[in-house]
This record gives C-alpha cells, structure tokens and sequence, in this order.
C-alpha cells in the first residue's frame, strides 16, 4: 500500500535540501502503518485523503526545528509529534473544503465530494482522536494540540467575522498570526520540546500565508490552493488589505455584485509588488529568529528561503 505519493514535498526536492529526506521516508511509513491500523470503516476514506500528495511542510518544520537546536536525529518521540501534527493538519483541510465548498485539493476531488458530507465529518473527527490518542503519554505534545485546536477555530470565527470589512495589513497580519501563524509555531515547538522557536514558527506561518495569498492572485499552484473562495467571500488576504486602502476597491470588496470580481481581483493585482516587499520583510524578521535563538540555523535559513519563493 503507498499512502502517500512520492512527490512528498509538493515542490520536488525539499525534503533533501534540509537532508530531512530519511525522516520523511519515516513518517510516510507511520502514516501508512497508521492507517492500516484504522477502522475498517474508515480506511477507504483516510486512504483518498492521506495518498493525495503531501507537501509535508509542517512535518518537515518539526523536524528542522528539532535538527536546529539539537544536531542530533530525529527522536521517536518527535517523529509521534510531527505524525500526529500532520494527521491534525488534515482534520482542518477537510473542514476547510466542507466550509468551502471546495471541489477539489491537490489535483482531486475533495473527501466531502468523494464520500459526502457526513463521512468527511466523521473522518476528521476519527483523525483528530487518533491526533490525540498517539500524543496520549506526551502531556506537553497534548497541550500544543489542545491549543493549536482552540487558537484555530478562534482565528477561523475571526476570519469569518471580518469578510467584506475592507481593513489594514495590521488586521490581516492578527488573521494570520492566529490561523497559519499558530500552526507552524506549534510546529517549532514540538520539535524543540520548548518556546525558544515559537517566534520563528510563527513568522514563518504569517510568510507562508502571505505567501499563499499572493500566489492565489498570480494564479500560482505551489502552494496547492485556489484564491477563487476568498475572493468570492471576501477574506481578507494581503494583496487585499494593501488594496482597499483606495475607496473604489473598498466599495467592491465591501458590496460583492456581479461583474465586480475581475475589477477586483485587478485591484490585488496593482498591490502585489507592495505584497512582495512586506513579505521581504516577514522573512527578515523570521530570519532573526533563526539566527538569534538556534544552535545551527541553515536549515531554517533554507526553509525560510524556500517559503519565500512560493509566491513567485
């Protein structure tokens, strides 16, 4: 059975310039032995989630953090951490696509249009309790989770709240802060097993969010998403926060009507070489955090690198 597609990286390559290639081999291994495992009930559905190919990126910001601070290999527990913390990222594409109503993620039909809603429903809830039960003697692995779930739900109320309001780079950046933001800080410091990373974690997440905002206006397929929701509901990206600073595009983000979203999506165009510039400066932040708080920083150095040239 192979779980997960060999490009396990999304953007080919990843894995070996961090020489994390053979931790990655592992995880993709517990992933598999994970769902062999599972309910019988459920093992077609984990199995249409699980094998769509995987760009691991957080697995992978697990295991660089661990790497940076310790030099040493990747431990088991570690390892249980970063499974846990993919099988959980999971949960919240489901939920994202249910939300959505996406049709597809990375080249496939989403679980919801394969199986149905309720089947979707009751798979993320199976892997949210397997997140949960392989951190079961982990109390410091529990209490990221626990507050990666609740962090994450407030950050997507919030998100939601603030659709069609046309606000600044400074609420988009508290939208990010707590949606990706949260994720990849919690990656930091379950590789580190302490705060000493979370900065970095965090800014590398509002990077990779901001990130993935402008490559939806490029039409970019790196990061594997679309762009078309947000727009269509309104959310409040970078490109569109440094947009509607000008009151003909606040007057179209504010009052959705037909024929105003390729006027708009113009206007997020105009923004992106002031999108580009801020995000400069977000990897410069992150990279002070790396060289600041780690031991041997070259592989965050290399993932920041690599994070940034995602929206090109």
């Amino acid at each position: 059975m192979a779980v997960v597609s060999d490009n396990h990286v999304g953007v080919p390559g990843l894995a070996k310039l961090l020489a994390l290639d053979r931790a990655t081999a592992e995880l993709k291994a517990r992933i598999e032995q994970w769902v062999e495992a599972s309910d019988a009930e459920m093992r077609e559905p984990l199995l249409w989630q699980l094998s769509a190919a995987s760009k691991f990126f957080r697995p992978l910001t697990v295991f660089a953090c661990h790497r940076a601070v310790s030099g040493a290999p990747v431990s088991s527990r570690v390892m249980r951490s970063a499974l846990a913390l993919e099988l959980f990222h999971n949960v919240t594409l489901i939920v994202d696509d249910l939300l959505d109503r996406s049709r597809f993620r990375r080249g496939k039909l989403t679980l919801h249009c394969r199986f149905g809603e309720l089947q979707a429903l009751m798979t993320a809830g199976y892997m949210a309790a397997g997140s949960f039960r392989l951190l079961a003697s982990d109390s410091y692995g529990i209490r990221l989770l626990t507050e990666l779930m609740q962090r994450l739900g407030v950050a997507e109320c919030l998100q939601w709240r603030l659709r069609r309001r046309p606000l600044g780079v400074g609420d988009w950046r508290r939208i990010a802060t707590e949606d990706t933001g949260v994720m990849f800080e919690v990656c930091a410091r379950l590789g580190t097993r302490d705060d000493r990373l979370g900065s970095f974690g965090r800014l590398l997440g509002i990077l990779y969010h901001g990130c993935d905002d402008v490559a939806d206006v490029r039409g970019a397929k790196a990061l594997g998403g679309g762009g078309q929701e947000d727009l269509r509901d309104r959310i409040l990206t970078l490109p569109a926060a440094l947009a509607v600073r000008d009151p003909r595009a606040a007057a179209l983000f504010e009052n959705p009507a037909g024929g105003s979203q390729q006027a708009l999506r113009r206007k997020f165009a105009a923004a992106l070489p002031e999108a580009e510039a801020y995000l400069d400066g977000v990897a410069a932040e992150a990279t002070r955090e790396a060289r600041g708080n780690a031991r041997a920083p070259k592989v965050l150095l290399r993932l920041i690198e690599h994070t940034r040239r995602l929206s090109r």
